[in-house]
């Protein structure tokens, strides 16, 4: 099994930014896939980006783009998620997942394609 611990949640301003970072542990080595997903009260869980195991290919919901970044540190098994220009409607819990291949090269980000998931982190955005 796979256990994901999600970190670097809080309240912020908007305008400002937050690094969310997910470590792994246990049986990473077929993991071919990470993603950051959120999920605000009322609302459907929603993929943010997700990244390849090896950081080649990522992939950004539309409202994330040009102001968030994802990335990998193999070395260290975390994923990070810098998040800048925040905006109040980027308020919401924040979830890693990791899966394996799926059949495709492109980075999933749809939810039910992931196997395992972290306990979750709060970001809240204040205007």
């Amino acid at each position: 099994a796979v256990q994901l611990v999600e970190s670097g949640g809080g309240s912020v301003q908007a305008g400002g930014s937050l690094r969310l970072s997910c470590a792994a542990f246990g049986l990473t080595d077929n993991i071919e896939f990470m993603g950051w997903f959120r999920q605000a009260p009322g609302k459907e869980r929603e993929g943010v980006a997700a990244i390849s195991s090896r950081g080649v290919n990522t992939n950004y919901v539309d409202s994330v783009k040009g102001r968030f970044t994802i990335s990998l540190d193999n070395a260290k098994n975390t994923m990070y998620l810098q998040m800048n220009s925040l905006k109040p409607e980027d308020t919401a819990t924040y979830y890693c997942a990791a899966t394996f291949w799926w059949g495709s090269e492109t980075a999933p980000t749809r939810p039910e394609i992931y196997n395992y998931w972290g306990q979750g982190t709060q970001v809240t955005v204040s205007s």
